[in-house]
């Protein structure tokens, strides 16, 4: 998903954010400064558009969380140092491991034709692969909702079942030829979910539960279904309706489903990264997979952004927009330097370039 605040950080924008504006250095570097990290944040709550900002960092030598801002519009109540919050897309990674979990048991072949398992209801070209990878060619559904405030308040309880945001995509022709052309789209991962629960007879969140949240003890990480609640500790997310300002913290989720619906925290985005990135998630022909890149797709592996910070540092994780909250989870291969943040969007957005690049050279560079 991608609605607004900071840019709003999806995979796509990352690629933009992170191939400008960060400093060249070596790839030895120092120990990351928490008075500059702290610096950046408050720089993206006072002017980025961000209400509010938490963020764990670690760099190897260290381990720290901080937070910038307020956790709500009329109070000075700070942000949760672990508070849960909507991770949008990161809901993908997840999506994509269990995939290639059931391809490493021969359940699905990651080059078939998504036809073959669900006879019909895509383009009989496009494989497992490209939907995973983004370079599919499916039209993104979310580009047809209403991104006006005003218009998505009329839909933002709303149930919406996974086939009728894929007919969305579908009652429009292809993009591009598939596998020509890398172009980030949420309809991908709703493919992907119907795929989950095709191949494993369930629905896609109890196999994202059994195979990844109960073995990783991720007991702050759930798949909220229709549940418009954040549980637990939280900061809220605004943005302004007919020019005042509206809480959008409660929201039907299912309109992200299986492309970025998930409720989590920073912790247990970091035990995640470091287990799936470390090879305890996936048998090793498939943890090549993980973020193999192609001419094609240079940035994007199944399910991971793939990059080269200008400063040489090579990292790897997912962005994710939801109204209200805009998060990142990003790591270095080996794990030694490693950022998961949630921003919550003020109902004035801002420019968050500047100071998220910051962040990001002192984390990573």
């Amino acid at each position: 998903m991608g609605i607004r605040l900071v840019a709003t950080v999806t995979a796509a924008s990352l690629l933009a954010l992170t191939t400008a504006g960060v400093a060249s250095a070596g790839t030895e570097t120092a120990s990351v400064d928490r008075k500059v990290v702290q610096q950046a944040m408050d720089q993206l709550t006072s002017s980025g558009g961000a209400l509010g900002l938490q963020a764990r960092v670690t760099d190897g030598r260290q381990r720290f969380t901080a937070r910038s801002g307020k956790a709500e519009l009329d109070s000075d109540k700070p942000v949760p140092l672990d508070g849960r919050f909507r991770v949008g897309s990161i809901t993908k990674t997840f999506v994509s491991t269990v995939l290639l979990q059931l391809a490493g048991e021969g359940k699905v072949d990651l080059d078939a034709p998504v036809d073959r398992y669900l006879p019909g209801l895509i383009d009989k070209q496009i494989t497992v692969r490209q939907v995973l990878q983004h370079t599919s060619g499916l039209y993104n559904y979310t580009s047809a909702l209403p991104l006006d405030p005003a218009e998505f308040e009329k839909i933002r309880y709303k149930h919406w079942d996974p086939k009728e945001l894929l007919a969305i995509s579908t009652s429009k022709p292809l993009d591009f030829a598939p596998g020509t052309k890398w172009s980030y789209s949420n309809t991908n991962y709703i493919v992907a979910g119907l795929l989950v629960e095709k191949l494993t007879g369930r629905p896609y969140e109890r196999a994202v539960e059994q195979r990844i949240l109960k073995p990783l003890h991720l007991n702050d990480t759930e798949v909220p279904g229709d549940s418009v609640n954040i549980k637990g500790p939280h900061a809220h997310g605004y943005w302004a309706v007919n020019g005042k300002p509206s809480d959008i913290t409660r929201i039907n989720p299912s309109v992200a489903w299986a492309a970025g619906e998930m409720v989590s925290t920073t912790k247990d985005l970091d035990t995640f990264i470091v287990a799936l990135t470390s090879g305890k998630l996936l048998k090793p022909a498939q943890q090549k997979e993980l973020d193999k890149t192609t001419e094609v797709s240079p940035n994007y592996g199944l399910g991971l952004a793939v990059l080269t910070m200008p400063c040489g540092t090579k990292v790897v994780g997912h962005g994710g927009g939801i109204p209200g909250y805009s998060t990142e989870l990003l790591t270095t291969p080996d794990n030694k330097k490693r950022l998961e943040m949630s921003a919550t969007s003020a109902p004035v957005p801002g420019d968050p370039g500047q100071a998220y690049n910051a962040l990001l050279n002192e984390v990573f560079c």
